[in-house]
């Protein structure tokens, strides 16, 4: 495509930005393809699907792609909530610039009961987005594809070389897509994360968590020799005592707080949580449960240490319930993420300002009691990492009409484009400023 002329006055960034504007219809097109294709975790099933369809929207930006499966020894927990291929997908440019990592979660949670729309369709009402995963975060691939489509038509230089990081399992998973690519080494330059906030925010890293998923055995019986099958057959009423001490324990965590900075207009510290997520038993009335399930979500702060927090909840459950049949499987564990500020986050914050308007003195540097897998990243020696995304305190994420709004992805496209263009402050820029 042969790039419009820069008019006297005009630069190449606002041209692209202008692409952008003229653009916007196509970033709701891809989006609702991608909200077409279920990825929900668990069980993670589709995601060969979705990585072919990020290659075939990839393709045309002449990005080499990729992919890599994480073994399944890694992931997979006998009688867990995980099934299919972890497929992550790589794409790429290689110039010889400096990289850019640009990462996406691709999972989504399930969709909860309440949906009015159907959650795996884009709905349009105005200017919001209404389906399962459009904030968090698939409407962030569709700004960044926004994006780098702008700079292919307009022929922005770009300073750095794109290295768009698909991943899977970052909904709680056993060993997330990131933590795999970040092991085998194929993460390269620094990474800007979209699992974040469309706010003028500086990240200050956040919460780990773990989930355990616990099994109460009992014995199946006909229903009407329940008073002659002897304590523990019934495997639902062996777990009331278990979720009994799971309830106790709950407000002892959440007084557990962390120094890590909470959100502007927080009443009180960022704390640890306890929760009871999910509970699964019985078939009828007709029969006594032979196994009960329970999903435990615990949340532990950076000063916290994993094996205790964990090895907490598993006596507790274990002293509740002594005479029990049980088994305690970990089903999935992100580390927090420490601070992750570094030499680039000054001209992150000028690139979010270029996109969304924000002024300086709208910055605030917070934490949060939600999880990342970088903190796995982390644990590789990659400490800087440059947060944004699209959720907003109203997205719904994670709930029955999760939605984002078409000003927020071009803000949001605007912003990557600027970040990744040669002539946005370059005096901001560390490799530029080292080549000086």
């Amino acid at each position: 495509m042969v790039s419009p002329p820069i008019r006297p006055g005009q630069s190449g960034l606002s041209l692209g930005f202008a692409e952008i504007e003229r653009a916007t219809e196509s970033a709701v097109d891809d989006l609702a393809r991608m909200v077409a294709v279920d990825t929900t975790f668990p069980p993670g099933a589709g995601y060969q699907a979705f990585a072919g369809l990020m290659e075939s929207f990839v393709a045309p930006l002449g990005l080499e792609c990729r992919r890599i499966d994480v073994p399944e020894h890694l992931w997979r927990v006998p009688g867990g909530p995980a099934h299919g291929a972890r497929t992550n997908l790589i794409a790429r440019r290689r110039s010889g610039r400096p990289v850019l990592g640009l990462y996406f979660h691709v999972d989504t949670v399930p969709a909860a009961p309440g949906w009015a729309t159907d959650p795996l369709h884009l709905t349009r009402d105005g200017d919001r987005l209404i389906g399962l995963g459009a904030a968090d975060m698939k409407g962030t691939i569709a700004a960044v594809l926004l994006a780098l489509r702008a700079a292919e038509r307009t022929g922005l230089p770009l300073g750095y070389d794109p290295m768009l990081l698909f991943c899977t399992d970052e909904e709680g998973g056993l060993y997330p897509g990131v933590r795999y690519l970040a092991d085998q080494g194929l993460l390269e330059g620094h990474i800007l994360n979209f699992n974040g906030a469309a706010a003028p925010r500086i990240w200050a890293g956040c919460f780990g968590l773990f989930t355990l998923l616990l099994r109460v055995h009992g014995r199946t019986v006909h229903a009407s020799e329940a008073a002659n099958a002897g304590s523990g057959a019934n495997a639902i009423e062996a777990a009331l005592p278990i979720l009994n001490a799971l309830a106790a324990l709950k407000p002892d965590i959440s007084e557990r707080t962390s120094a890590l900075p909470a959100p502007p207009g927080a009443t009180r510290p960022l704390a640890a949580q306890l929760d009871i997520s999910a509970a699964h038993g019985g078939q009828c009335g007709g029969q006594i449960p032979s196994r009960f399930e329970i999903l435990i979500c615990r949340r532990y702060a950076p000063e916290e240490d994993f094996s205790a927090a964990r090895r907490e909840i598993e006596d507790a459950i274990r002293k509740a319930a002594p005479q029990a049949e049980i088994e305690i499987v970990l089903t999935g564990h992100l580390m927090p993420t420490s601070d992750p500020t570094g030499p680039h986050w000054p001209r992150w914050q000028d690139a979010l300002s270029a996109g969304f308007g924000y002024a300086p003195d709208e910055f605030a540097k917070w934490g949060a009691t939600s999880c990342s897998d970088f903190g796995w990243v982390q644990a590789t020696g990659m400490q800087e990492i440059l947060l944004t995304g699209l959720g907003r305190p109203n997205s719904r994420i994670h709930a029955p009409g999760e939605f984002t709004t078409l000003p927020d992805i071009v803000a949001l496209a605007k912003s990557v484009l600027a970040y990744l263009s040669a002539e946005f402050r370059p005096d901001l820029s560390p490799e530029a400023t080292a080549i000086r």
